[in-house]
């Protein structure tokens, strides 16, 4: 209660925390000084005439005689503080609690000989890894993992929602992750699969990004979809790289060389389909992002916010202020020092 009487209430620093619940009652604190000023306006044209019609007399202005419009000055405080509790200031608290119920998604990369091809700019596979990093930075509460798979598959995160820690790893991965040559896209799905067994999540899904065919690896990959399928995994397949003659590195005099790239997108369409998923194809960097883009659209979760606010008034400090302001003024308006400045 002692606060209330705090001159921190008046500071502008406090007001421009409030929120006005009737703002419009302000707008009369405007208007308050106007019969003032209409009043003083009268008095000195009334006194111009009187300073005219006594000239020879000489019209003496006491200062004490300004001690009779305090009264009126207290007055206009009352009203101004009771327009301010009108106004009623508050300010309120939000908490904002926002929960979803999450996906897991495994993101499965192809790291083989070829992603380093160069018909993505610098490479396949760090473009791959620019898509995937924009990807992870888009999610809210998904659990997500990383495989990846050469000749052999492993697992590089365990789903997680530490999205930072998912970030370090995307920008570490290298060709040298795996020694053994070839691609073995049937191995990648089963890893993935292996890490969503035990997963609980309403959704789960695996995207697995490839530039080649299955040519390595103990497990088909058609296999390895109908398994991933039977754990209620959707799968998404992006096949990467244009058809014919891409750039691959250079010759022994410095000039571009290509080679012939052959993909077996057939499988992929058919990976896709036993997952209920859908197979894209991405020809150049801006396409692996609108595939990426897709991806993220269709696999997004509901959010729920649950908004919580904590509304405090404070009119109840500027209503005493006036009251306070009132007493004096009574008390003023009624002593023997109004009476006798008057007289």
């Amino acid at each position: 209660m002692l606060e209330w009487f705090s001159l921190q209430w008046f500071l502008p620093s406090q007001i421009q925390q409030f929120s006005w619940e009737s703002p419009a009652y302000l707008y009369g604190i405007l208007l308050l000084p106007l019969p003032y000023i209409m009043r003083w306006l009268l008095h000195f044209k009334s006194r111009q005439k009187l300073e005219i019609a006594l000239i020879e007399r000489e019209v003496v202005s006491s200062p004490v005689a300004f001690l009779r419009h305090i009264p009126s000055m207290l007055m206009l405080i009352f009203i101004a503080l009771i327009l301010v509790a009108l106004a009623r200031p508050q300010i309120t608290d939000e908490k904002v609690d926002r929960f979803t119920e999450g996906i897991d998604i495994i993101l499965a990369l192809d790291i083989s000989e070829s992603m380093q091809i160069e018909d993505f700019k610098p490479n396949r596979l760090e473009a791959a890894k620019n898509v995937a990093l924009n990807f992870i930075k888009g999610r809210f509460q998904d659990r997500i993992g990383i495989v990846v798979f050469s000749g052999d598959a492993y697992s590089l995160a365990p789903l997680t929602t530490d999205y930072n820690l998912l970030k370090t790893y995307v920008s570490e991965i290298n060709f040298d992750m795996v020694q053994n040559r070839g691609t073995a896209i049937g191995s990648a799905l089963a890893v993935a699969t292996n890490r969503m067994r035990e997963s609980s999540a309403k959704s789960k899904v695996i995207i697995l990004l490839s530039d080649g065919e299955n040519t390595a690896g103990s497990i088909d990959p058609i296999t390895a979809a109908e398994l991933a399928h039977a754990y209620s995994c959707k799968l998404y397949t992006i096949g990467v790289g244009k058809e014919g003659p891409v750039p691959f590195g250079t010759d022994m005099f410095g000039r571009t060389r290509y080679v012939e790239n052959t993909m077996d997108e057939t499988t992929l369409r058919r990976i896709a389909q036993i997952g209920d998923g859908q197979y894209f194809r991405a020809e150049d960097n801006k396409t692996l992002q609108e595939v990426f883009a897709r991806i993220d659209r269709y696999e997004k979760a509901e959010i729920k916010e649950t908004r919580f606010k904590d509304t405090k008034d404070f009119y109840q400090i500027y209503l005493m202020w006036g009251l306070l302001v009132f007493l004096l003024w009574i008390l003023l308006k009624n002593t023997f020092l109004t009476n006798a400045l008057e007289d």
